[in-house]
């Protein structure tokens, strides 16, 4: 078994940027506590866009999302429950509060036939393209 020294730089730009993009918040919350950026997975497919994010005890009525000039924001809040047992915690590791996650949309979306779905702290979100950003096959007829 060969043993390799850890390099940090060694990362691909994906790695890198999600390294960045939750260290970020971090230094500007003086407070110390790790703020919350639930995590998304997109997927494209020939007629659709769709974002699923998780929001573990997030209700469906704190869930705020919005399409305007080309881009889809995702708001809430995951809210720490005060309780009798509060002080028997020896650790809490999760992190609460509110967030708030955007992505840029090209014009091949329609925004008019968006839907969302809210299933077991999943977050579904469905982005249907327009006619002309889909592929389509043309038929090529040979003459003799």
């Amino acid at each position: 078994m060969n043993i390799s020294r850890f390099n940090s730089f060694d990362l691909t730009p994906f790695q890198a940027f999600r390294l960045l993009d939750e260290a970020l918040p971090r230094v500007a919350e003086p407070s110390g506590s790790n703020p919350w950026i639930p995590a998304v997975d997109v997927l494209e497919t020939e007629n659709e866009l769709i974002l699923k994010a998780d929001l573990p005890e997030v209700k469906q009525e704190q869930i705020d999302i919005r399409i305007e000039d080309g881009t889809l924001t995702l708001r809430g809040e995951r809210k720490f429950v005060k309780g009798e047992n509060e002080k028997g915690y020896h650790r809490i590791e999760r992190s609460y509060g509110s967030f708030s996650r955007s992505f840029a949309l090209n014009d091949s979306i329609n925004p008019e036939g968006v839907k969302a779905s809210f299933k077991d702290g999943v977050l579904t979100i469905t982005l249907p393209k327009k006619d002309i950003a889909k592929p389509r096959q043309i038929k090529v007829e040979v003459s003799n």
